[in-house]
């Protein structure tokens, strides 16, 4: 029996936010038994159902094995709900990715697009993270009853049984199949259903403005009859079987630093104990494996001569070649830190293996959980990655032992159930094999099978450090802090006033704290960190991969001037920048495509020229678009852009475009919603793009004259358009101090007028 077995390591505040009981509380592997837990649950929901998450579809098929209901979909599902019962509202919260993460998405229903949503079906976005955070928590909770977390969104690509069948046919999307995927999600009832319902509420006040009220209070607005008929009815799904009943579940979570908030590394500090805990065996399951302190947590285990054994579960394969670039080769890292501190022969890394996957394909192992002897079960959304212990917003839900045999015996057998599923074997072989074997690693060895089983981790190359170094950036511990330009703009009550005459249904009357001026005192280290990761990344495609052979400088620029010799090339080229600024495609290349075609001059001429039409067609579109529309297309930003747009014309339009708020269209459409001058939004734009489209001119000419020649770069004029974009900054620098100083005098007159 381990130290953990005998006192609890929770301690909130430090590892976990709280400890709560749970009545009931089940495992649940895989997409299959999950999303039929989840209906089953939710056609018992009287008043309401959160769900936050990464990401969320409606036409996601819920009940995929099932010969009656196979069709059945989650957004039908949920209107149907709301339709039968007008008590009950469902409030959805996911992340406001970016657009060019979202051509596998759902357009957001407020687009007039896809899914309509019932009236009490409430849909929103959380968009309060740092520059490169998510949402990433994935957390169902119905009537505060019952509650549902772990790693599965409730979206495509996710459902899945035990098998993982190669050929499985009820695993596509839109007709076209993807890999086998394995997850894990945990079901709680009682008070730690009603503490994640807390979590999920706090998060929609932040990332909305809203104030959710729990389901008990809303169920004293019922008559008393009612509300203890309806009490008598459990939303436990039938199908589910509890594997563990009056247990304590800590609640562990990872939020980011942010707008004043120090942030919480709860999760990462609850497994730094957890490896400092274990005695016999730590066994992982995890989608990405590159979190520093927790590699250096396990490798100082590793270490001791009676020191735990260590096997992680990790996918063989990564989603396209960037995330193999950055993830992949990080998690290499981490592995071979590991195995070099395996002085003792008990660290083993696998991939699960089924015979008969196309080529290319792997079983996605997406699962965040871990196993600490046969006394800590812990299963979230957090991945063993830098981000999910700071950057991201996360949940774990983490259940302990404390010497009760009942829940060893049900951890334990959690954990062989899964490698039942990986080996291909029953648990109770895995039972035996473990054993008869005293370890896991020898237990795993001598359950082989050709056709399906557990293959160690190889392949593993020598990466150098600066390489490294560079591709950290992908995995980032902690946001990278950027300027907050709309503390300079934060309005008084006079100015609130007049901006509620001027903006209508866009105005706040909310007061606003004054904030000091803070802005950064070097460069954007965050979006240099950016580029250069690009950069790395393109050179590793070009050397890992057969592009160089047959891709080389006189064949691509002869390609682009051949294509631009095409009548309607140019006219697509001008009108492919409205298209690209509403999905965030990166300007930069369509005016390398112009300059490489038509040369450089002709090249500036046709990207000044495409990116104000993308402008005038976002100010046209905001004109066009309800007031609510706008709100919540624009978010939090909102509020910050209208602030910038009133106070200052032209100029602020032109330090808007230099230094942006949000992105291209965002502020384009915000912009012609409150009736900007077009002359001055065009005039505005036309300035504050000018620096960087003439930066990415002289770039692309020189890389054209590059790939012709190297020998007759000129570093002249690449020297100058660094010069003139640093003076452009520093200038928008000195007005935007200025700026501050000048709001600071109005607020302080302001305030004696009071």
């Amino acid at each position: 029996m381990s130290a953990s077995a005998n006192r609890s390591l929770f301690r909130p505040g430090h590892n976990c936010w709280r400890v709560e009981h749970a009545r009931r509380a089940a495992f649940m592997i895989d997409g299959d038994n999950y999303f039929r837990a989840f209906v089953e649950a939710a056609r018992e929901a009287k008043r309401s159902i959160l769900i936050t998450g990464w990401d969320f579809h409606s036409r996601t098929r819920l009940l995929c094995s099932d010969p009656q209901h196979c069709e059945l979909e989650l957004g039908e599902l949920l209107n149907d709900l709301a339709r039968r019962n007008r008590h009950l509202h469902i409030h959805i919260l996911i992340w406001d990715y970016p657009m060019i993460f979202g051509l596998d998405r759902e357009w957001a229903p407020f687009y007039g697009l896809g899914w309509q949503p019932h009236r009490r079906v409430h849909f929103r976005y959380d968009n309060t993270h740092p520059t490169g955070g998510s949402h990433h928590q994935k957390i169902v909770v119905i009537d505060d009853a019952v509650a549902f977390n772990g790693g599965i969104d409730l979206t495509y690509r996710r459902w899945d049984t035990n098998q993982h069948a190669p050929n499985d046919e009820h695993r596509h999307v839109k007709g076209t199949a993807y890999p086998p995927f394995h997850d894990l999600m945990m079901a709680v009832e009682g008070d730690a259903a009603r503490a994640l319902g807390d979590l999920v509420r706090e998060r929609w006040r932040k990332a909305t403005g809203e104030t959710l009220r729990p389901a008990a209070a809303q169920r004293r607005i019922i008559r008393r009859r009612a509300a203890a008929e309806e009490l008598k009815t459990s939303r436990w799904p039938r199908s589910l079987s509890a594997h563990l009943e009056n247990v304590q579940v800590g609640i562990s979570r990872t939020e980011p630093a942010v707008n004043g908030h120090a942030g919480v590394r709860e999760i990462e500090a609850l497994y730094l104990d957890m490896i400092a805990a274990a005695k016999r065996s730590i066994y992982i399951e995890n989608q990405y494996f590159t979190a520093d302190k927790i590699g250096d947590a396990l490798a100082a285990r590793l270490a001791e001569p009676e020191g735990p054994e260590i096997i992680v579960v990790l996918r063989e394969l990564s989603h396209g070649w960037l995330e193999e670039l950055t993830m992949q080769t990080l998690r290499t890292r981490l592995v071979q830190k590991l195995r070099d501190a395996d002085r003792y022969n008990r660290f083993r890394a696998f991939y699960p293996f089924i015979a008969g996957l196309k080529e290319g394909t792997c079983i996605d192992v997406h699962s965040k959980m871990i196993v600490i002897d046969d006394d800590i079960v812990r299963i979230g959304s957090a991945n063993l990655a830098n981000r999910s212990m700071g950057m991201d917003t996360e949940c774990d839900l983490t259940i302990e032992a404390c010497g009760r045999e009942d829940v060893q015996s049900q951890i334990r057998g959690l954990r062989s159930l899964l490698l039942a599923e990986h080996l291909g074997f029953e648990a109770a072989q895995v039972n035996e094999a473990v054993a008869s074997a005293g370890n896991l690693r020898d237990a795993i060895d001598g359950l082989r099978r050709e056709d399906r089983t557990l293959k160690p981790l190889e392949g593993l190359t020598q990466i150098s450090e600066t390489l490294l170094s560079v591709i950290s950036v992908a995995d980032p511990e902690k946001p990278v802090e950027l300027t907050d330009l709309a503390q300079i703009f934060s309005s008084t009550s006079e100015e609130t006033s007049m901006a509620a005459q001027q903006g209508g249904a866009f105005a706040t009357n909310r007061p606003r704290a004054r904030q000091p001026l803070d802005l950064p005192a070097g460069p954007s280290w965050g979006k240099l960190a950016g580029i250069a990761a690009a950069l790395i990344a393109l050179t590793a495609l070009w050397q890992f991969t057969p592009l160089a052979e047959y891709l080389d400088g006189s064949r691509i620029t002869g390609w682009a001037r051949d294509v631009g010799k095409t009548w309607w090339v140019p006219i697509a080229t001008l009108l492919a920048f409205t298209p690209a600024s509403y999905v965030m495609f990166p300007r930069p290349l369509i005016i390398l495509f112009a300059v490489i075609a038509y040369g450089p001059i002709w090249g500036f001429i046709i990207a000044m020229t495409g990116i104000q039409i993308a402008a005038l067609s976002n100010y046209v579109t905001g004109q066009r678009l309800a007031p609510g529309t706008i709100r919540r297309i624009a978010g939090a930003k909102l509020d910050r852009i209208l602030q910038v747009l009133r106070r200052r014309g032209v100029i602020a339009m032109t330090a808007l475009r230099l230094v942006p708020l949000a992105p291209f269209a965002v502020e384009g459409v915000v912009a012609g919603a409150i009736r900007m001058r077009m002359w001055e939004f065009l005039l505005g734009t036309a300035l504050g793009i000018l620096p960087g489209t003439l930066t990415s001119t002289v770039f692309g000419d020189q890389l054209s004259t590059w790939l012709d020649d190297p020998g007759r770069i000129n570093y002249w004029a690449i020297g100058f358009v660094l010069f003139l974009l640093g003076g452009a900054s520093w200038y928008v620098r000195r007005w935007l101090i200025s700026a501050a100083s000048t709001s600071e005098r109005h607020g302080v007159r302001d305030a004696r007028t009071v």
